[in-house]
């Protein structure tokens, strides 16, 4: 493995590749900051312009793209609530926060720091256990996809804590609206009203862009333009503190990204979401989420940047793309007659080899992009808000058009942006909403494919071991803390002029 990977090294480092990794992830970063292009939409716009390069070359850039956008849509989350990707959500959540109290640097460093970290971990993770995973991978049928759904739906707890009722409501108008579209089981329309534009359902990145950035325009309008944050250049920069807290978090983040990364369908954005909930639920500061607590940036952003990665263990080992940018990647390399699967690490060693030693120099790349900037970044928050607000409203509308190139999209962030207004003036939560609406069209068709596998008998799902350890894991996240306090505490000895009195 350790020759492979020198060989890979070597065929990555050569002049053309470096300069086109680092235009591949420079970019990726510029297309994460624009919201509604994502990784996706990158790659397959600037797929024309790799026609003409070596498959290595190519492929190396597209790749660089695509985790480029991972960070990219960071810093617009941060900075201004508007998530640039579908995996950014969540790290709006307390990024956003932490840019009010004057912590935007420190947010954008220890996302960077985090992306890092996990990239390094999951590739050698990846270079080590790609085919033991990938043979497990090919054991994930539509139970097991089940069961990881419930568990990604257990996390609502999480995000609901304080206000469990008002939490599971939105988690509900989620899930509620997540059935728009085609029916998964009987393929009929459903919810539609006879509009062609919702047979394919809500799109999910402009309902995100209306829910966070233009609920949140408006929100502020209605209480007044807030000051700009006049935080001094040292306070931008993230402290030894926040370093220490957020080791652990890079951590889960990283193995939950991974782990979820390697199976087809499950994606970046549920590992990011579900990292988030374990985060909260085992963080000595859960009073802190949803507030501006540093674990809540780290976590997420581990995770997604984790789960990039690791969706190619079932793209190069199986030929089955992880997400729907390695879907993309997936017909790049047919366009280059490359047939991903089984044989490629034998019949394509320098490629297989040279591209995941890109990642490791692409990530490098990247942090040495970021890292420094990030205070630069957050200086952006000393722009007055009546100049900002319609920058970002104007962004957002642009944005949400250039997806699909129609008003729908525009009506949909419109609609969603005075949900948004509404959600925040009455202090619902928007992060059960979100989650709901990501899992419930993943957790319908998982649970249409498992009641035709066992023709109407959703127990099926417990004669398989894989989808029981899963639904375990689930019952113990979701009944863990209440079985914690159950546990009878240690009496504290009392000192002897207690006992006297």
């Amino acid at each position: 493995m350790l020759d492979n990977l020198l060989m890979g090294f070597g065929a990555a480092l050569t002049p053309a590749n470096l300069l086109w990794c680092f235009v591949g992830v420079l970019a990726g970063t510029v297309i994460g900051l624009l919201p509604g292009l994502g990784s996706t939409t990158g790659v397959a716009v600037l797929l024309p312009l790799t026609l003409s390069f070596e498959p290595l070359t190519a492929l190396i850039m597209l790749a660089g793209i695509y985790y480029g956008a991972q960070y990219g849509g960071t810093i617009t989350s941060v900075l201004i609530s508007t998530p640039g990707e579908a995996a950014s959500v969540v790290t709006a959540i307390d990024g956003y926060q932490m840019a009010r109290k004057g912590r935007a640097g420190a947010a954008l460093s220890i996302a960077a720091i985090g992306s890092f970290v996990a990239a390094i971990v999951s590739l050698v993770l990846l270079v080590a256990m790609a085919p033991p995973f990938a043979k497990l991978a090919l054991d994930f049928g539509p139970p097991e996809n089940l069961a990881v759904m419930v568990l990604g739906l257990t996390t609502i707890v999480s995000f609901s804590s304080g206000a469990r009722l008002r939490g599971l409501a939105m988690a509900m108008l989620g899930i509620l609206l997540a059935t728009v579209g085609v029916d998964a089981a009987t393929g009929l329309p459903r919810y539609t009203f006879g509009d062609v534009d919702l047979l394919s359902g809500l799109p999910f990145v402009q309902v995100m862009i209306g829910l966070f950035a233009v609920g949140e325009v408006l929100f502020q309008i209605r209480q007044g333009a807030a000051e700009p944050i006049r935080a001094r250049f040292k306070d931008l920069m993230i402290t030894r503190e926040e370093l220490s807290r957020s080791k652990g978090a890079i951590a889960r983040g990283s193995l939950i990204g991974y782990v979820l990364g390697c199976l087809p369908g499950a994606g970046s954005t549920l590992a990011s979401f579900l990292a988030y909930g374990v985060e909260k639920r085992v963080s000595r500061n859960k009073h802190e989420f949803g507030h501006g607590a540093i674990e809540g940036v780290a976590s997420p952003e581990s995770a997604n940047n984790a789960a990039a990665n690791a969706n190619f263990v079932p793209t190069l080992a199986l030929g089955i793309p992880g997400g729907a940018t390695t879907a993309v990647l997936l017909g790049a390399f047919m366009m280059y007659g490359i047939q991903p699967g089984p044989l490629l690490f034998e019949e394509q060693p320098e490629l297989v080899w040279g591209l995941l030693a890109s990642f490791f120099i692409g990530n490098v790349l990247l942090l040495v992009l970021n890292l420094p900037l990030a205070p630069l970044f957050a200086q952006l928050l000393r722009i007055p808000y009546g100049y900002m607000y319609p920058l970002i409203l104007v962004t957002s509308f642009v944005g949400a058009y250039s997806i699909d190139n129609n008003m729908f999209s525009v009506w949909v962030v419109f609609v969603f942006g005075l949900v948004g207004y509404f959600m925040k003036k009455f202090d619902l939560p928007m992060a059960p909403l979100v989650l709901g609406l990501v899992v419930g069209a993943l957790f319908e068709k998982a649970l249409a494919q498992t009641s035709a596998m066992g023709d109407g008998d959703l127990t099926i799902i417990f004669t398989r071991p894989i989808a029981l350890v899963v639904l375990l894991l689930a019952a113990l996240l979701l009944a863990g803390p209440s079985l914690v306090k159950l546990i009878p505490k240690k009496t504290p000895i009392r000192n002897k002029e207690e006992e006297k009195v």
